[in-house]
């Protein structure tokens, strides 16, 4: 599910939030290329840009203490960067880079002005509380498939410290500093689709990444313009196309065009959690699996991703009776 970070982290929380100080950021520097856009009404960019934070040290996205969040991308133009705050009833948005064009094109979209969740209509007392305490939250849309679906491919089967671990360590290693002002912060552009697909076998080992993640992440890099198209394409083509590439099923394809597309409706299924968190908060069943977690989310049809997501965040999640998965880290042996 979109954004499942450890609250221990508090950087983020289930549901997709990322804390964002409360502050108005300045102007970050010389050279950047500006926007202002106004939404059309509440826009919290916590709920609404926290799903595409891998991690609290995630060298692709990060928030300042003025209030501002910064994420990098590799657009089809070039690597950018971008800062967006609030300034007053207004969002700021400043771009650099080759890409700072097109970033700064897409923002509406990346602050949700594609959703409508005035469609959302609350079916059950949780949701409908969580809803109405989260009037700003928006899904965003990246209409960049690559840079969702490599880090989701690395969440597959492994807690989310290791997946974290590897997404850090690989970016680093293989991506570019990202385009920006002098003293701003230490962001990386994730490394281009060629580079993906050279990676040697040794270097996926001590990034913690086992044969068969690997292997799936040189499929998609190797075709990886055909993916891009997918963030283009409606909800049932766009997942067939992710889902021709072998190593990529549901799970992975949803968690992508949460975010690349931003569909409502693109529910998680096959995820280890989720099904026990939406049965134990709609219905007090703790062991629900994804039939009885897709029954429960029917009166959603068409926004089941929002409702999923709007559970996640009210927060009642079924206490613990077994230890966490084991955390292991490959590149140790």
């Amino acid at each position: 599910m979109a954004g499942r970070f450890d609250p221990l982290t508090r950087a983020a929380v289930r549901g997709g939030r990322t804390d964002v100080p409360p502050g108005r950021g300045s102007t970050a520097g010389a050279g950047a290329k500006e926007r202002h856009w106004a939404p059309d009404g509440p826009l919290d960019l916590g709920l609404t840009l926290g799903p595409l934070r891998r991690g609290p040290a995630d060298p692709t996205f990060r928030t300042t203490p003025d209030g501002s969040v910064w994420r990098t991308g590799r657009t089809p133009l070039g690597p950018a960067t971008l800062r967006v705050s609030r300034a007053g009833e207004q969002v700021q948005a400043e771009a650099w880079g080759p890409g700072a064009d097109w970033f700064l094109e897409q923002l509406p979209a990346l602050l949700g002005a594609g959703d409508d969740p005035a469609a959302f209509v609350p079916r059950h007392r949780l949701v409908h509380a969580s809803h109405r305490r989260r009037p700003g939250l928006r899904l965003t849309r990246t209409g960049l498939v690559l840079e969702s679906l490599i880090p989701t491919v690395l969440e597959q089967k492994v807690t989310a410290d290791e997946a974290y671990r590897a997404w850090r360590r690989l970016v680093r290693q293989y991506g570019e500093p990202a385009p920006g002002p002098a003293g701003g912060p230490d962001l990386y552009v994730v490394p281009a689709p060629r580079t993906w697909a050279v990676i040697p076998s040794w270097d996926w080992h001590k990034a913690g990444v086992d044969a068969k993640r690997s292997a799936t992440l040189v499929r998609a890099a190797r075709v990886a313009n055909r993916l891009e198209e997918a963030a283009a394409m409606d909800l049932p083509e766009a997942v067939r196309r992710l889902e021709a590439v072998p190593g990529i099923g549901p799970w992975t394809s949803a968690e992508t065009l949460q975010r690349s597309n931003g569909h409502p409706d693109a529910i998680t299924t096959g995820d280890l959690h989720l099904p026990g968190i939406v049965g134990y908060a709609l219905a007090g069943d703790r062991d629900a699996d994804d039939a009885a977690m897709l029954e429960l989310l029917a009166p959603y049809a068409g926004q089941r991703h929002r409702a999923a997501r709007l559970v996640l965040l009210a927060g009642r999640t079924p206490p613990r009776r077994a230890p966490r998965m084991p955390r292991g880290d490959i590149g140790r042996f």
